[in-house]
């Protein structure tokens, strides 16, 4: 008899996901718009994401610039970010708002790539999660006599090739982002 991986592979699929996003958000010497996504402004009483409230757009190697689609509303975007602690500088002037990201020193660069390493280590604390799920399942269906002792040994194998794409993908990610932060 046969497992359906599939619900696995959608998990770790899904944590991949998850990292890609994690470290997006982890900022770099680099301006990148992707930093702001997470950023929600008042607006007429309602938090929305920054990109429904304006346009951003990469001015400079080090600086973002954001077009509010209602200058009234360049306030309340400056708010929200100097709330948001994203570690930018923010001025506000006639045509919208400008975010500079600041030199990192090497200790700050140290600091965000000790965040990327954590956020990579529960990346895969989700995996393993996902594999004792499956592999507590395939041991209810051998108890239950569904699965032989051989078809459970030849899944646990496949389990593990699946882990380890996973976790090689997480890596790979992970040294990715490192090299962005540290050069």
């Amino acid at each position: 008899m046969s497992y359906d991986f599939s619900k696995f592979k959608k998990s770790l699929s899904g944590t991949e996901e998850w990292i890609k996003k994690e470290l997006s958000n982890i900022r770099t010497g680099q301006a990148n718009p992707g930093i702001l996504d997470g950023v929600k402004v008042e607006s007429y009483g309602v938090p929305a994401p920054l990109a429904q409230v304006g346009s951003v757009m990469t001015e400079g190697p080090r600086t973002l610039r954001i077009v509010p689609w209602d200058l009234s509303q360049s306030k309340e975007i400056e708010k929200a970010i100097s709330l948001s602690n994203l570690g930018v500088s923010v001025s506000v002037d006639d045509k919208g708002l400008r975010i500079n990201f600041p030199e990192l020193t090497s200790e700050s660069r140290l600091s965000i790539v000790k965040l990327a390493k954590e956020r990579l280590e529960e990346g895969k604390k989700q995996i393993r999660l996902h594999r004792d799920e499956v592999m507590k399942d395939l041991k209810a269906k051998e108890k239950a006599g569904g699965l032989g002792k051989d078809e459970v040994f030849r899944h646990e194998k496949e389990i593990q090739k699946f882990v380890d794409e996973a976790n090689k993908k997480l890596d790979d990610l992970y040294s990715k982002k490192e090299k962005e932060i540290i050069s």
